[in-house]
């Protein structure tokens, strides 16, 4: 496993980049855009195959990444108040299949700032809520059983924006996070810029694919031309 930060309350902040996310934002409206990012990355930043979304979403988002204590869960609310519009929250939960971390009202509270999603390696719930106001969360499960900080009001046993592992992946705050009904890909920071032009690329080579098999290409017709399906 990677090497990630184990100490709790370490709250940092990271420099986004607005104008690359806006080159994200526009693959995104390709399909498939999570498989794109993974073909151009020669597969690699997938998240584990068992984080998918609650229900039909696809989001782009510069990473705050929160690091949970394991076996002692609270909801990582301090993640909302760092946050800025555009970012997606990234929560490494253990995961723990038994304890929901994100629900509606957190949802709500993160939508109304701008946030566009979370992932996180773990469980949520309220999906119906979350489903209406349209604010996704990929999970590994999800459960009604929240956590204790409801109770206790401990809100504060994490650390935010340090070296994370969510679903068998490297998460550093500030990397991009590409996520659909497929699943999710990191991509680096510092390849960002590379990554997104070929992940492009890609997106409009297989509009022109899609464009040729809807003429009633053959798959020579398409070898011929495009070299690749």
């Amino acid at each position: 496993m990677p090497d990630v930060s184990t100490d709790l309350r370490v709250f940092n902040d990271f420099d986004r980049n607005p104008d690359l996310l806006k080159k994200f934002d526009k693959v995104l409206e390709a399909y498939s855009a999570a498989a794109i990012f993974a073909d151009v990355q020669y597969r690699t930043g997938v998240m584990d195959s068992a984080i998918k979304p609650a229900f039909r979403a696809k989001v782009t988002g510069q990473a705050v990444t929160v690091q949970l204590s394991k076996g002692d869960l609270v909801d990582p609310l301090r993640a909302l108040e760092m946050a800025q519009p555009g970012d997606v929250i990234v929560v490494d939960a253990g995961g723990d299949l038994q304890t929901s971390v994100c629900g509606g009202l957190m949802g709500g509270l993160a939508q109304n700032r701008g946030i566009r999603g979370m992932i996180v390696d773990g469980t949520g719930r309220d999906t119906d809520e979350l489903e209406d106001i349209n604010w996704p969360i990929w999970t590994r499960a999800i459960t009604p059983r929240g956590t204790h900080t409801m109770f206790s009001e401990r809100k504060e046993e994490l650390s935010i924006n340090v070296p994370i592992a969510c679903g068998g992946v490297v998460v550093n705050p500030g990397d991009f996070i590409v996520a659909d009904l497929m699943g999710v890909v990191v991509v680096p920071q510092q390849i960002a810029e590379e990554t997104v032009r070929l992940a492009q690329e890609q997106a409009d080579r297989e509009e022109k694919t899609r464009e040729w098999v809807a003429k009633g290409k053959t798959v020579e017709d398409l070898l011929n031309e495009f070299g690749r399906i």
